[in-house]
């Protein structure tokens, strides 16, 4: 029996439903963990409560902004309401709130489990590595089944209710204009504390790390939350609503049951990757004397093989073409060589952490050159490889037929994204165990277990280097289909406006010996660069403020320097000082981003955008590389400091090495992953605008 496109669907929304269901029985798991010690309870509920005060404030500033996008949608999109179809407006504006929403969701969710999760971590870590470690991990699963489920249950649903890929790509704009917002402001919000609670504490009155007298120290855990749990959250989200939505719209350009077929293997293949994170998250395991690293690495190994084999299974099952099961293999193949590239720059046991550590010996500036150093040669690897996975699935899908070669690079996106359900799942853990240490030494549980709590850590930054170097190469292969997409609306529109014959194309390339192309090319490769600078800024700003704040505490609060009983920082004052900078700065480069790309549009038309998308794409990840792995070295060479090896903490080489981590940051935790948001959302703006752009350009 012959199993329908639809049937296919329904069985995505069904793995979808099974991921939803064993997130919630995870969430129940790690809520029935035992949590008695009163001091960890009360420093706990500070962390949540700031970090749900940030969301809620947030959202409340993103849901006006998604209003006023909504009805610019329902006037304008796909077409203006004088001229269209007025159900497609509405569609169109539906889907853009409803992928607002449950990106939003998919980061509220992470951070109520990732709140509890991180008391019951710390508490598990007496009894050892092994519950420690499982608490925490299951915690992370939970935000990977939430984001992963609801993301393709989202675009199941919205291609089943309109029948329209166009309005997939307006689900996917609202995913990724939240993500945008939400990556900006919560990475503005937790380096404004880390920076501020490094320089005064560690650097200016040799503290440690979590000394509870610090008045960002509660800060700095609240941001954990809201950048690395609901902000990287709705990233993923974003990249892998953004693969399927491109692979979509291609896949319904093609003829008759071709279309069908594409339309298929699309939802196939992504049901079976959510399936096969199912199966790699039951068989994370620890023993008691385990390697944390090696626990994380092996479950997410066992989730690539899997997907590998019931990805094969279902090709040959439904009779669906091997070429672009080998485009999906080798999407996947090169997200696990970039994450690996990631862990050799950034990995404490690895040569250039090291060279690093020692360089720091020689003060802050040799740390900055010897880290910057680095990071541009760790972009080559990832970038190279971007590059050959997009080239090898397009040619290995062009025979195929017109459309393919296009369709090969969205495929082999949505291959890398197909395993992003453990990718999350890993990254989530980071932030848990983070808190999990600080709640550890400020509720006073001790040596014993602050190294296991530790240990637990350093697997965690380990990983999250790693997963922000996947979901960058992720970003780049997802914005390629998306440019595919792109000159499939633009092509759509034009015959339906009927400006080219039937069977012809208004855009087949994008040349840049053309002025136009040339220009939005240029435009297009100073954006990341204009949007990074706004960010970081913002976060200078925001960081000078607090650390006023923090003098000021320290100054008239009589006793809280020497640690006197009963005496306790104002934490609130500090949240709220990061709260408030966070949302004042998240807006402005998101705008800029996406205004430019409307400017560029109604300037040069079509080939303009196409220029400006192929450089941005260049631009930003190139920077989100560089940054993002820049500063996962400079971390983890302050560890290794820290650790004891040259000099060991308050040394020269450790004060050198902190300015390092302070310096890198807002380079890997704000601008570096908000970039691939950035490339990913204006090219959905471009989609979205491309019967605008060819209607109304000056030229």
């Amino acid at each position: 029996m012959e199993i329908t496109t639809q049937g296919i669907q329904v069985a995505a929304i069904l793995i979808s439903a099974l991921a939803l269901g064993v997130a919630a029985w995870l969430y129940t798991w790690v809520k029935s963990q035992p949590s008695s010690n009163p001091r960890i309870a009360e420093i706990g509920e500070y962390i949540r409560s700031g970090a749900n005060t940030f969301l809620r404030r947030e959202y409340s500033v993103l849901a006006r902004f998604t209003l006023v996008v909504a009805l610019l949608i329902l006037v304008f999109l796909p077409r203006p309401i004088w001229h269209g179809d007025m159900a497609r407006n509405i569609w169109m504006a539906v889907s853009y709130v409803f992928g607002t929403i449950l990106s939003a969701l998919a980061g509220k969710i992470g951070i109520q489990v990732a709140t509890i999760a991180n008391v019951k971590a710390a508490e598990a870590a007496r009894k050892g590595i092994e519950p420690s470690f499982m608490t925490a991990f299951r915690g992370g699963a939970v935000m990977g089944l939430a984001v992963v489920g609801t993301s393709l249950l989202g675009v199941a649903a919205v291609l089943m209710l309109t029948g329209d890929a166009t309005s997939v790509l307006g689900f996917s704009f609202g995913a990724s204009s939240l993500a945008l917002f939400a990556k900006a402001g919560g990475g503005i919000f937790t380096k404004t504390a880390d920076i501020s609670a490094d320089l005064v504490g560690k650097v200016e009155m040799g503290m440690e790390e979590d000394d509870a007298r610090n008045p960002a120290v509660i800060a700095d855990n609240v941001g954990d939350n809201v950048g690395d749990v609901a902000g990287m959250g709705a990233d993923l989200f974003d990249s892998n609503v953004a693969s399927t939505a491109a692979a979509l719209v291609m896949a319904t350009s093609f003829a008759g049951a071709a279309s069908d077929a594409a339309v298929k293997m699309v939802f196939a293949y992504a049901g079976v990757g959510l399936l096969s994170s199912i199966i790699g998250i039951a068989t994370a395991r620890m023993g008691k004397d385990g390697d944390p690293s090696k626990a994380l690495n092996s479950s997410t190994y066992v989730t690539t093989a899997v997907f590998g084999v019931l990805t094969a299974a279902a090709t040959a099952l439904l009779g669906m073409e091997w070429r672009i099961w080998g485009a999906t293999a080798i999407g996947l193949l090169v997200g696990t060589i970039i994450g690996i590239t990631s862990d050799y720059f950034t990995n404490d046991a690895k040569p250039p952490v090291r060279e690093v550590a020692k360089a720091s010996g020689s003060g802050p500036a040799f740390t900055i050159l010897a880290g910057f150093s680095y990071a541009l040669l760790s972009s080559l690897p990832a970038l190279i490889g971007i590059a050959l996975s997009a080239m090898l699935a397009y040619n290995i899908c062009a025979p195929l037929g017109e459309g393919y070669g296009m369709f090969g690079i969205s495929m082999a996106a949505l291959g890398m994204l197909s395993i992003v359900g453990m990718v999350i799942s890993n990254d989530a853990y980071g932030p848990i165990v983070d808190n999990s240490r600080g709640l550890a030494e400020m509720g006073g549980l001790g040596e014993k277990v602050i190294r296991v709590a530790d240990e637990l850590d350093s697997a965690g930054n380990t990983v999250k280097a790693v997963t922000k170097g996947f979901s960058i190469g992720a970003a780049g292969l997802t914005v390629i289909a998306l440019l595919g997409a792109f000159r499939s609306e633009v092509n759509t529109a034009a015959a339906e406006l009927g400006l080219v014959e039937a069977g012809t194309s208004l855009l087949s390339t994008f040349d840049i010996m053309d002025p136009t192309v040339f220009f939005g090319l240029i435009v297009g490769v100073a954006v990341p660069a204009v949007f990074s600078a706004m960010l970081m800024l913002g976060v200078d700003r925001n960081a000078q403020r607090m650390v006023e704040e923090i003098h000021r505490q320290f100054r008239t609060i009589a006793g809280l320097r020497d640690g006197k009983p009963g005496v306790k920082p104002d934490y609130d004052k500090c949240i709220d000082i990061a709260t408030t900078g966070a949302l004042r700065e998240l807006i402005p480069a998101g705008v800029v981003a996406i205004l430019s790309t409307v400017a560029v549009g109604m300037i040069g038309g079509a080939p303009a955008i196409g220029g400006f998308l192929t450089g941005n794409i260049t631009s930003g990840l190139l920077l989100a590389l560089l940054m993002s792995n820049a500063g996962g070295l400079w971390d983890n060479a302050k560890k290794y400091v820290e650790a004891g090896n040259h000099g060991g903490k308050g040394s020269p080489a450790h004060k050198a090495a902190v300015v390092g981590d302070t310096v890198g940051d807002p380079f890997k935790d704000t601008a570096g992953p908000s970039i691939n948001t950035q490339i990913t959302v204006v090219s959905l703006v471009a989609s979205l605008l491309a019967v605008i752009f060819i209607q109304f350009s000056i030229f």
